[in-house]
């Protein structure tokens, strides 16, 4: 059985806790369908377009926007690389009760390289690899060994990693998470596409566990800020120590919500002021958030207005994105969109 080993410093220890406020924060913010609908776009084509720049797709962030968004057939190896992969991020929601096993893992990749390396795509490598890099005289320098090169010792080690992570236990969720995406690099199951199908199932972890990644953060462009230490922070628990990569790997969790909560407030700022809640309409927010769906008669009571005020208030913030009206059978309510 997996039993990882890392030490809840304070570094780690604050952390967390940075992550849970930050989150709570983000959730706090009420956010017009539009802007949502933006901010998502924008997150999975940037997790798309950094989570293949950091494994060497030359296409710059323009070009990636340009062609998912034009919805072209791609014509090249990189470009079939960024459709392939986004076609998997964007429907990944699909797998949420899906239990992460090989099976999910080999789907997973028979996508990521359909009609790249279509003799590999889902198979789990039956030889020895070495993950490194070449210097200026084309000498490999290596990285890191992965310890098996059989397919049935791959497996047998994958089956028991991911036994681990469908286990309830008392691990704090986003540390899990770290040590996965750890565990499944250093057992680097594949021949070709490896940090893109850990990136790919750390985010399904996410999801899994409550944390809206791609609607509200991605980790991607963190990795690609400064690729060699994403590679040593990965590569420094592979002796068998998972602490330092943890303390980088929620260090890049807090910097992708603050980076979020950033965004969304400059978006918002940009709304012009008629497209802002009033305080009036701030409080009927948060009573809809507080009972997930409201009627006008509900917050007549609530704020001792008159229904006539209380279905104003309704009708603007509707007009605004902020809610939407449903019925039940004769009972007009709202909730949140």
């Amino acid at each position: 059985m997996f039993l990882p080993k890392y030490e809840y410093t304070n570094t780690i220890i604050s952390n967390t806790n940075t992550i849970e406020r930050l989150y709570g924060q983000l959730e706090s913010i009420h956010i017009p369908k539009n802007l949502m609908l933006n901010l998502q776009n924008e997150n999975i084509i940037t997790s798309t377009y950094s989570s293949n720049k950091i494994e060497g797709n030359p296409l710059t962030h323009l070009e990636v926007t340009n062609l998912l968004l034009g919805e072209r057939v791609p014509v090249n190896r990189a470009e079939k690389e960024i459709t392939n992969y986004f076609d998997i991020l964007k429907s990944i929601n699909k797998s949420i009760d899906k239990e992460i096993n090989i099976q999910l893992m080999l789907e997973f990749h028979n996508k990521l390289l359909t009609g790249i390396n279509d003799e590999i795509k889902g198979k789990i490598r039956n030889v020895e690899v070495v993950v490194g890099r070449f210097d200026e005289n084309s000498q490999l320098i290596a990285r890191h060994i992965p310890p098996f090169s059989t397919r049935d010792k791959i497996s047998e080690t994958l089956n028991d990693l991911f036994s681990w992570v469908n286990t309830e236990n008392d691990i704090v969720k986003v540390l899990k998470i770290g040590i996965f995406h750890h565990q499944f690099e250093y057992i680097h199951p594949f021949e070709d596409g490896n940090g893109r199908i850990g990136r790919l199932l750390s985010s399904l972890l996410f999801l899994k566990y409550n944390y809206a990644i791609n609607k509200y953060f991605i980790l991607d462009d963190y990795y690609d800020i400064d690729k060699i230490e994403y590679s040593n922070k990965l590569h420094s628990a592979d002796f068998g120590d998972e602490t330092k990569w943890l303390e980088y790997f929620t260090n890049g969790i807090i910097y992708s919500l603050q980076s979020s909560i950033d965004k969304l407030n400059k978006g918002l700022s940009k709304l012009s002021i008629s497209l802002r809640p009033t305080k009036k309409e701030e409080e009927v927010l948060h009573l809809i958030q507080k009972y997930h769906e409201i009627t006008s008669q509900n917050i007549s009571s609530e704020m001792g207005i008159s229904r006539q005020q209380a279905f104003n208030l309704l009708k603007s913030l509707t007009e605004k994105g902020y809610i939407e009206r449903r019925n039940k059978s004769k009972n007009t309510y709202y909730v949140l969109l």
